[in-house]
């Protein structure tokens, strides 16, 4: 039997926003997660298709705009410059490059393309302008243009909205108990305020975190409180499963049990019922059964193409054939109200 403490206030399709929770305690996470598996994935599935379509998945893709050199020290991150990973390093890349990728993206079916760099934090001068002057070209095709650059400061979040970007991520990564063990440039503070900075500019918030870094199912299910307990939901969760890369300190974790990460997506969805809980790293090494049981937990976003960032990723022929396996199809269309000819 379902613990009724445990249930976000779910009603109806047309439910109001006030009805979603906000105030979630870790034990309550634990008993939604704790319980027999088919319960969960049917409470799971349950509030998912209140509120989705079960059958459709939101296509994005992400690239790296600039490459390594990074200052932080994150322990799962290639383009850290504490690590020797053979990771080869860039700047910004050109505009005529990176609209190529965006109008392939959107040919292939991606309605958001997300750029990255590998900064600690976003400094004023020509790097941060170049960023912007993408976002214009980027936004001008269509797509939604999500960005995630580090921490940002206020007047730099809303110049990013001005010109055109939708989303921006930045994830908290782990609880805040674990936190220190896979990173001490950055506090999570830093992260909560980076955060605020993007809600108060009007962007919406891409935020989530990495599963298999030596944490705890409790370290887990806090990331999910914290981000469940935001003022207001992020719009989109990412929940990644690491990619142990050669060279950095974990790059000889263990693997993750797969029902584990199942688990989390599905708990992910009751908790946070409005979001696009996306799979993002680690796909490559998912079956196909095991990508299936994430959807029908209530994942309903990808990040599609060959690479991210600097990591390998299922290809579009391979992502396609799935959908096609599944009966399911991609999400058509955009969240970003504003017109913008192609």
């Amino acid at each position: 039997m379902h613990n009724e403490s445990t249930c976000c206030s779910v009603s109806s399709k047309n439910g109001s926003s006030s009805e979603l929770k906000h105030s979630w305690t870790l034990e309550e996470a634990q008993r939604i997660y704790s319980q027999p598996f088919p319960e969960l994935i049917h409470q799971a599935q349950t509030v998912h298709r209140t509120y989705f379509n079960p059958n459709e998945v939101q296509r994005s893709t992400l690239l790296s705009v600039k490459t390594g050199g990074c200052p932080e020290d994150c322990a799962y991150c290639p383009q850290s410059a504490h690590y020797k990973t053979g990771v080869e390093r860039h700047g910004v890349l050109p505009k005529d490059v990176v609209r190529s990728k965006a109008l392939q993206a959107k040919e292939s079916g991606s309605t958001r393309f997300c750029m990255g760099a590998a900064w600690r934090e976003v400094k004023d001068g020509k790097d941060f302008d170049a960023i912007l002057d993408l976002v214009r070209e980027v936004r001008s095709t269509g797509l939604e243009v999500c960005c995630t650059l580090g921490m940002l400061n206020e007047s730099q979040a809303q110049r990013l909205k001005e010109a055109g970007c939708y989303a921006y991520n930045h994830n908290l990564d782990t609880s805040p108990e674990y936190y220190g063990e896979i990173i001490s440039t950055r506090t999570y503070q830093d992260r909560l305020k980076t955060l605020q900075n993007v809600r108060d500019a009007g962007m919406t918030v891409c935020c989530g975190g990495i599963v298999g870094m030596g944490e705890g199912i409790n370290d887990r299910l806090g990331l999910l409180v914290q981000l469940a307990n935001q003022e207001t939901h992020p719009e989109s969760v990412p929940i990644n499963m690491l990619v142990k890369v050669e060279g950095t300190p974990l790059a000889k974790g263990d693997h993750v049990d797969p029902f584990e990460f199942v688990r989390m997506v599905a708990t992910a969805r009751v908790m946070m019922p409005r979001s696009m809980v996306r799979l993002s790293a680690g796909r490559m090494e998912m079956s196909d059964e095991m990508q299936a049981l994430c959807f029908i937990a209530g994942a309903n976003s990808i990040f599609a193409g060959e690479k991210l960032l600097t990591t390998l990723n299922p290809g579009d022929d391979h992502d396609n054939k799935l959908m096609q396996r599944l009966g399911m199809h991609y999400r058509e269309g955009s969240d970003c109200s504003t017109d913008v000819a192609a």
